[in-house]
């Protein structure tokens, strides 16, 4: 059974928060936590993200940028990344992570871009993404549980 997920991206400012943010909103009975691979520690989600998310009725004002730590791949039942390379990247350097280190988009073949610094219509486009892959994982997930 799937308790405790963990998202990641890069900066953990823009698609790891909204993926967690739809986690949590999806799974209230979850443990949802994100981190980046070089996140950008301590700063809150892009102000777009926020945006985005608010219009959906989920408040991640709250979010704080963390980095992503070994702990935290312990204590996740599920790993999240937005794209192939950062699987391998977390793949080789947090042993233990095989069997539950999974793209987002991994049951519609896809990866999540960065839109870091695009303006608002690649985050709607990268929300979008995002969105598809949160879905597919909570169907799942409720399925086995």
């Amino acid at each position: 059974m799937i308790q405790s997920i963990l998202t990641v991206c890069v900066g953990n400012i823009c698609r790891s928060p909204m993926a967690e943010g739809l986690l949590r909103e999806r799974l209230p009975n979850a443990n949802v936590s994100s981190a980046g691979i070089g996140a950008l520690a301590g700063r809150p989600a892009d102000p777009l993200a926020v945006a985005l998310l608010e219009e959906k009725g989920i408040d991640i004002t709250a979010h704080r940028a963390q980095q992503i730590s070994a702990r935290a791949c312990r204590q996740a039942d599920l790993i999240l990344v937005m794209d192939e390379d950062q699987k391998r990247a977390v793949a080789r350097t947090f042993s233990g992570t095989v069997g539950k280190l999974f793209v987002l988009g991994h049951y519609g073949k896809f990866d999540v871009f960065d839109p870091y610094r695009q303006g608002r219509e690649r985050f709607d486009a990268c929300f979008e993404l995002i969105f598809r892959g949160v879905e597919d994982w909570v169907a799942r997930i409720k399925a086995i549980a």
